[in-house]
């Protein structure tokens, strides 16, 4: 089956009920996005599917075919990072980085639908769990790479 991967179409030789999580990392070779929990719990293994944030490890392939898949190999370059992913470093997010890659596909998701998020949209929208616990610096960092200059570290937008 075609698959639209980062702008291109790729051929992928799966069942259709594979997931999609499997597909990548087995089938073409694309380990950035991660295995966590395999039942769309955690969310390291979030991609963007049309722009949503989907959960790989749950997405059967046949769901996801024709439709514009995002995952984190192209969410920037080494010599044009994306924003969030300045952000990320900037406010020192990730620490033992397993789940970074879900992490900054749901935020970038977020960013594509709601470019100025406030806490409460933040929190709505990051339902990845890490088990380091950075979820004041990802706030900070979404915040950051929004340009919510008045919503600096830890502060409260309600």
């Amino acid at each position: 089956m075609d698959l639209q991967i980062n702008g291109k179409t790729v051929a992928a030789d799966a069942d259709p009920t594979m997931p999609l999580l499997w597909v990548l990392r087995d089938v073409l070779n694309m380990t950035g996005t991660k295995f966590g929990c395999g039942v769309a719990a955690c969310g390291a293994c979030t991609v963007r599917v049309d722009g949503q944030a989907v959960r790989s490890c749950v997405a059967p392939v046949s769901t996801v075919a024709g439709k514009r898949i995002q995952t984190i190999e192209s969410l920037g370059t080494p010599d044009k990072p994306h924003a969030l992913q300045t952000a990320w470093i900037a406010h020192q997010v990730p620490q033992c980085g397993y789940c970074q890659s879900g992490m900054l596909m749901a935020a970038a998701a977020l960013l594509e639908k709601t470019p100025k998020p406030t806490d409460a949209d933040i929190d709505a929208a990051m339902t990845n769990i890490c088990r380091c616990g950075t979820y004041q610096r990802v706030r900070s960092a979404i915040h950051s790479a929004a340009g919510n200059k008045s919503l600096g570290e830890g502060a409260k937008s309600s």
